[in-house]
């Protein structure tokens, strides 16, 4: 392996230590640590807002959990993972990050279906969709 490579799976690692402790901290502590900078300046669900909470009931396993803090998020992870992986193996092959074209369309997609997501869990009736 050439020492650029090693040193991208360096960071790479770096980066998954990183969010592998914030997990542990989140479950020693019984809930996540940060909460949503939108959600307290506005008072309004983003589209982002139950992340935390839906990874960590994704760690025990709970997928009923995981579906009432952010569904969307839920159903487009196995699209995330893939591009996520995808971008990795560029980055450390290259030193860069390129996608396929489908990948950066359905990444577009994924963006407007998000946007509509945080507009429409915030009117009135669409509560399921807010995180619990």
């Amino acid at each position: 392996m050439q020492p650029c490579s090693k040193r991208r799976l360096q960071k790479l690692g770096i980066l998954l230590l990183g969010g592998l402790c914030y997990a542990l901290l989140c479950i020693a502590r019984g809930a996540p640590l940060l909460a949503c900078p939108f959600y307290r300046a506005t008072g309004r669900y983003c589209p982002g807002c139950g992340v935390s909470r839906m990874l960590l009931a994704l760690l025990r396993l709970d997928f009923a959990a995981a579906w009432r803090s952010n569904p969307l998020l839920l159903c487009l992870s196995p699209l995330a993972g893939w591009i996520a992986c995808s971008a990795a193996v560029s980055y450390v092959k290259e030193g860069r990050v390129s996608l396929k074209k489908a990948q950066e369309r359905m990444l577009w997609l994924a963006a407007v279906l998000l946007l509509m997501f945080g507009a429409v869990r915030n009117i009135p009736g669409f509560e399921v969709l807010q995180p619990h």
